[in-house]
């Protein structure tokens, strides 16, 4: 065995070196328990505090809040107006509201005196169908009365697919009726498929043409007064169409004019009356009305209408006379 002999000198820096190379890290000195034990509830305490803060920016605004638009001011009461609105509700019932100026009730109250106190107020209700309404011409009305305070009315007519109009009103008491206002008029809609099976539909003359010249084979741009025109002047209108060629006629003028009436007749009594149009019985529509449509020749035309009540026992005759005189 070799053994190496070295200096005093050489054994302190041979041991130098090694402690630069082990990099010994002092031990930290122990805290006391009073001290651990604060500065755990502080980070504690920060972390709460940290966690707040950032729950809270959910809920937090810019700078710039929204400031929401002012209220609307409230709907005025009244607006100083005499009027009157009637509206459909449904096929039975109808909807009304008026407002009537105080000079309004002021001018009645100076004309009519004491009985304006002692009146009632009353809404008329009109059936108007089929009629232009002048004020005295409905088919029927009838009355209901209201309080001195009301501006509206829900009314129950019993008639759907009827014309309406509404008055309002003072009952007088001697029976004499005052209208203060007046509505418009409304329709109400049927409650069921409709009845009405007599009317026509209007076809203007150039698609008149075009229908009946593609029937021929004459194309869609049979222009009026063309070869359809031709053939009903030959009466192939009326005794049937024909598929054989149409032979070439002499040329003449293509103006021409046809004119020719109708009279319709219509009315109105209770559904289960017994109703006959010059001697023929005649059917009536679910709410007691009819429509009949005649040709109407040249002369005079007599149109008796006999309606019985179901009972037999009223009766009631009209008799529309028409004269037709073409020149």
């Amino acid at each position: 065995m070799r053994i190496l002999k070295k200096t005093k000198a050489a054994l302190i820096k041979t041991i130098s070196k090694a402690k630069s190379k082990l990099k010994l890290k002092p031990k930290k000195a122990k805290t006391p328990p009073v001290k651990a034990a604060k500065k755990r509830q502080q980070a504690k305490e920060a972390s709460g505090t940290y966690e707040t803060a950032i729950v809270n920016t959910k809920f937090s605004h810019s700078q710039e809040v929204y400031q929401a638009p002012a209220r609307p001011q409230e709907l005025p009461s009244s607006y100083n107006l005499d009027r009157m609105v009637l509206q459909v509700r449904d096929p039975r019932w109808l909807h009304t509201y008026w407002e009537v100026k105080e000079e309004t009730f002021q001018g009645f109250k100076s004309r009519l005196g004491d009985d304006f106190f002692r009146a009632k107020r009353v809404l008329r209700v009109y059936d108007v169908t089929n009629i232009i309404f002048n004020g005295s011409n409905a088919n029927r009305f009838f009355d209901i009365q209201i309080n001195d305070f009301a501006n509206s009315w829900y009314v129950d007519t019993a008639g759907p697919g009827r014309a309406w109009c509404v008055d309002l009103g003072l009952m007088l008491p001697d029976g004499r009726f005052i209208t203060i206002l007046r509505s418009n008029v409304v329709q109400t809609p049927l409650d069921s498929p409709s009845w009405i099976t007599d009317e026509e539909w209007m076809v203007p003359d150039e698609i008149f043409a075009r229908l009946y010249g593609m029937g021929f084979g004459l194309g869609k741009s049979s222009p009026v007064g063309g070869a359809w025109q031709e053939r009903v002047k030959q009466g192939l209108f009326s005794s049937g169409l024909s598929s054989s060629p149409v032979k070439k006629a002499v040329k003449e003028r293509s103006f021409w004019l046809k004119v020719d009436c109708e009279l319709i007749v219509y009315g109105a009594t209770e559904p289960d009356a017994q109703v006959t149009v010059q001697g023929m019985p005649i059917k009536l529509r679910p709410d007691g009305t009819f429509t009949l449509r005649y040709y109407l020749p040249d002369g005079r035309q007599v149109i008796p209408v006999k309606a019985k009540s179901a009972d037999n026992v009223d009766e009631r005759v009209i008799t529309p006379i028409v004269t037709r005189e073409t020149k």
